[in-house]
């Protein structure tokens, strides 16, 4: 509109730079969103389903885009199929093939059945296809048909057309519908299409809002221009046109959708760089508000790599195992027997029973023979030493870890089952089902023809299929009794106090035959068996998990714990990484009870009982899909923006029903589609990673936001004052001209605001409250901020315009002097520039002094040492800013001393002496930005001692008590807002 009218009216000069200015934002934000494309695409790549393929004999997860046909891949519960597979081992496999076929039930695979070719897909059961979800089971295929040419492709193509963008009639029941729905939905259809033109409908909330504001704006423009036609008694000559146009452009902030996709993209990128995929970009203005992370313990909080510890053979002892820096080695690590029960072991002041032989181990020691085979064939690991030396190990964490056990006494799985020699050979497979939480096997002694059943799982699953048991007391096996369950659950007690993950092993000889093609009953053959032990496993915390839980404490997010592990496990693992407080003991019955639950517990409560609780637990053990779902709307209840982590299919709901969804890299790919983010390295650092992020973004865009619009505040007020200044003819003489204007919002404004949107984080970022995604950006501080400092800009412009038009001028504003320079336009023209200049200079220093909202200019790293010169560090520290800094300080000299450049188009003249004026009127915007930012300082600072620790920052309180005074007999530290200070830092101490 502005270039029109420039135009329109012969203000070729005008005209010809609004043009250049709006080619540049058009090339600029093309070329920027042709990059977030870019960007999007290959995270999209990175976050899309993966398939585990045998390749060089070994198992390798990939993209499913690089499935190609001949490649064999492996499946398991919870995996969405990446192309059409025909099987050739599937072991209890059912897949779900609803979306093909409309089938409601999974289906049942036979990987060794064959069909005729014209055999419906519905019925081809030795066939998988694509993008069905495997419900059960394991097994091996090759790929045949990838992409379109699947079964799945076929109906995408036949489907294959772009989405409607019409709304739909509302009909009646029979079809019909009245002439007004039809004006109803084309009126519907309309304001569609004309908020997608706008940008209010598209985007994430935040691009929402700032469109949104982008239209206030201009409304405002265009009152603006209207008061400046009115006070120039809407005369219709070029120079008040031109006016009005500048006016209205200076309310513009054309680079404000620039700047915010630069700083969008930059941060998904960062994202990646630390382990982070973002799959939705509404994550990243949510992540900056998460109040509650509700984690998984094993992987996230844990390495993942299961390490057994501690073997309890009922008739031998209690085998220890020592610390090892290769879990996958079975020949590093001391071990170690006692001939005592976990449960009558005292772990703090254990003794070592001396370094034991492994083949002097297994000499006449049936009983440890037996143990042994259940532990190495009733699992689906392969341990094996590679042709470098170093030992590798393929299958799941647990199984691996106990079949690396049964390595060091060379009772591996291989060895044993495999091979010319081997001495065993499987009959049947029963996988791990999450209902009897059992894994069995049938085998066959090849020697003998005796075939046994080995099953291991739960221990209080297995204990109830049992009948036998050998003691120390007996040399056959005893019958298992109440007493005898009793003391092998107050073991399994002793060794999940240690942090360890407890499994039972038990086995039977199995004298049923065995035919072929047969189903054989499960229930048959995991009852009557005979307890072989236990065998307790370690999952070590990440190093830097304990320090991420602080951070996330500190920064005022709490951190709970749901995991499918035992109780006691979880509450070892909970207070080693400090989700739990160190002083439990000093807690009150009702806090402690409260704070460690199992799915039992909290699924008995109502909703009513959960809100009553004082705090929400911390960890919650044996936990269920659905205990997931309603801890997360507890957390709602409680106004908590949550978010979750999850791997497993049985995650889905909860990843779903969170705020933010954290998938994890090698979970399942239903889980990654449920999830709004994805952790490549399945590190609950990495969460902590995501937030900061979060909240950086979140700062960043408020600081060019308010730059932005500060400036725009500031100029319109120069305009619209400015129009008290009137020439020989009553006309309005304009203190900015319209190229000034524009120089200002693309070159003084555009260019810093990205290097602001680069900024690193805060060095208090972690340390305050989560943001409100309620107000958003626009804060009532950024509101306030923002009329402050355009006002006082805007009062300094116009002083030093005044000053060398009266001050040191003789007050002649001249004649036609909007249009073209002449000696009696020459004061004029210099007040001009020196407005000019001091806009300029103030714009710049005002990006600095965006670094940080609150700190001065100089004090910006509060804990250095540098107090003199930190100021030189934080300006190169972020080295776009600082060139763009230097280019608008610098730039601004050849639009003044440049002939025809700044006569014709700037429409201002060369100064000299004004130079002083511009520093001083500079100097006085910095004291008083200083000034205000003081101000503000002290108003926090007393509002922080009244409100409690949670409100402030205090650092003398001690940190352990901020992380945990919410829970010493207290709903939440911010009671100090209501009751006092007194109370609030009683309940933290």
């Amino acid at each position: 509109m502005a270039m029109a009218v420039s135009f329109g009216i012969k203000s070729w000069i005008e005209g010809g730079v609004i043009t250049a200015v709006i080619g540049l934002n058009i090339i600029v934000g093309f070329w920027q969103e042709l990059n977030a494309e870019k960007t999007m695409d290959s995270l999209r790549s990175l976050s899309s389903p993966t398939a585990n393929a045998v390749r060089d004999g070994k198992t390798i997860s990939i993209p499913t885009a690089e499935v190609v046909p001949g490649d064999m891949v492996e499946m398991k519960t919870g995996d969405t199929i990446p192309a059409d597979v025909r099987l050739i081992e599937a072991v209890n496999f059912e897949t779900d093939e609803a979306l093909l076929t409309g089938e409601s039930l999974p289906v049942r695979k036979e990987a060794d059945a064959t069909f005729d070719d014209d055999t419906g897909p519905g019925d081809r059961l030795n066939v998988a296809y694509s993008s069905s979800t495997v419900t059960k089971g394991r097994a091996r295929g090759i790929v045949f048909a990838t992409g379109m040419y699947t079964e799945i492709g076929s109906i995408a193509t036949a489907l294959r057309q772009k989405r409607s963008k019409r709304r739909p009639v509302k009909r009646r029941p029979d079809g019909t519908a009245k002439p007004h729905r039809y004006a109803e939905a084309w009126t519907l259809t309309a304001s569609d299409a004309i908020g997608r033109f706008l940008g209010v409908n598209v985007g994430t909330p935040l691009q929402k809002k700032l469109s949104r504001l982008a239209i206030l704006l201009f409304v405002i423009a265009v009152v603006c221009a209207i008061i400046v036609l009115g006070a120039n008694k809407f005369s219709n000559g070029q120079e008040v046109i031109i006016y009005a146009v500048a006016t209205g452009l200076s309310m513009i902030p054309a680079s404000l959708i620039v700047v915010l996709t630069i700083t969008m993209a930059a941060g998904t990128k960062r994202m990646v760089e630390r382990h982070v995929i973002v799959r939705n970009l509404k994550s990243l203005e949510a992540l900056g508000a998460v109040t509650d992370i509700c984690s998984d313990k094993t992987g996230t909080l844990t390495q993942g790599m299961m390490v057994a510890k501690k073997a309890w053979i009922p008739a031998k002892g209690t085998y220890s195992v020592g610390t090892s820096n290769e879990p996958y080695n079975p020949t590093i690590g001391e071990i170690s027997l006692s001939p005592l029960p976990p449960s009558k072991m005292d772990f703090s002041n254990e003794e070592k029973a001396g370094v034991v032989d492994y083949a002097e181990l297994l000499e006449n020691n049936k009983n440890l023979v037996d143990y042994l085979n259940v532990a190495s064939l009733a699992n689906l690991a392969h341990v094996h030493e590679g042709r470098n030396g170093k030992w590798n190990a393929r299958g799941d964490p647990t199984e691996i870890a106990i079949q690396v056990f049964a390595s060091r006494f060379n009772w591996n799985r291989h060895r044993l089952s495999q091979g010319e020699n081997a001495t065993w050979k499987q009959i049947a497979e029963f996988p791990f089902d999450s209902d009897v939480k059992k894994m069995s096997v049938i085998f066959e002694d090849t020697k003998c023809g005796q075939k046994h059943v080995f099953t291991k799982g739960a221990v209080e699953r297995v204990i109830t299929s049992c009948t036998s048991i050998f003691s120390t007391e007996h040399d056959e096996p005893t019958e298992v009794t109440e007493k005898i369950r009793d003391q092998i659950l107050q073991s399994m007690e002793a060794l999940a106090a240690l942090g360890l993950r407890v499994l039972a092993l038990a086995s039977k000889p199995y004298d049923t035959p065995v035919e072929s093609g047969n189903e054989i009953d499960r229930n048959g053959v995991e009852n009557d068996l005979t307890f072989r032990g236990l065998i307790g496993l370690y999952d070590p915390p990440r190093p830097e998990s304990a320090a991420s839980v602080r951070q996330c404490q500190k920064a005022g997010i709490s951190v709970h714990m749901l995991t499918g592990d035992h109780s006691g496990t979880a509450r070892a693992i909970a207070a080693e990484v400090g989700i739990l407080p160190s002083r439990m003991n000093e807690l009150s019955k009702d806090v402690a009870d409260s704070l460690v639950m199992t799915a039992g517990q909290f699924d008995k409560l109502s909703n009513d009982e959960v809100d009553a609780l004082p705090v929400l637990p911390l960890v919650v053990a044996r936990c269920a899909p659905n205990t997931k779902v309603r801890m997360i709307e507890a957390l709602h209840r409680r106004k908590c923006f949550v978010a979750m982590t999850g791997d497993g299919v049985n995650d889905s709901p909860s990843l779903k029903r969170a705020d933010v969804g954290i998938g994890m890299g090698t979970g399942s790919d239903v889980a990654k589609d449920a999830s709004d983010i994805v952790l490549t390295d399945d590190n609950f650092a990495s969460i902590l990673n995501a937030i900061e992020e979060g909240r950086r973004m979140f700062d960043n865009i408020q600081k060019f936001i308010l730059h932005l619009l500060a400036e725009n505040i500031a100029q319109a007020c120069i305009l619209l004052f400015g129009l008290a200044f009137k020439d020989s003819r009553g006309l309005s003489v304009f203190p900015l001209a319209p190229v000034e204007i524009l120089w200002v919002i693309m070159i003084t404004s555009g260019m810093p605001d990205m290097g602001l949107g680069f900024e690193v984080a805060a060095p208090d970022i972690m340390s305050r409250p989560p943001q409100s995604l309620k107000r958003g950006v626009f804060t009532i501080e950024v509101m306030i901020d923002m009329l402050v400092y355009g006002l006082w800009i805007a009062a300094l412009c116009l002083s030093s315009f005044t000053l060398i038009l009266y001050g040191f001028g003789d007050g002649d504003l001249g004649s036609n002097c909007n249009d073209s320079y002449s000696s009696t336009c020459d004061t004029v023209f210099r007040a001009r520039a020196t407005c000019f200049a001091c806009l300029t200079w103030m714009a710049l220093f005002l990006a600095w002094e965006m670094l940080d909202m609150r700190r001065s200019f100089f004090r910006m790293q509060p804990g250095s040492k540098r107090y003199a010169t930190q100021w030189m560090h934080d300006v190169w520290r972020n080295k776009f800013l600082f060139w763009a800094m230097i280019a608008g300080f610098v730039t601004i000299f050849p639009t003044l001393y440049i002939p025809i450049i700044n006569h014709v188009v700037f429409k201002h003249t060369g100064i000299s002496w004004e130079w002083g004026v511009v520093f001083i009127s500079t100097l006085l915007f910095f004291l008083g930005a200083e000034a205000w930012k003081v101000g503000k300082r002290l108003f926090f600072r007393r509002r922080t001692r009244g409100a409690g620790v949670e409100g402030g920052k205090s650092e003398s309180v001690d940190l352990e008590a901020k992380a945990f005074g919410r829970y010493i007999g207290e709903r939440s530290l911010t009671s100090g807002r209501e009751e006092g200070v007194g109370k609030s830092k009683k309940t933290a101490q």
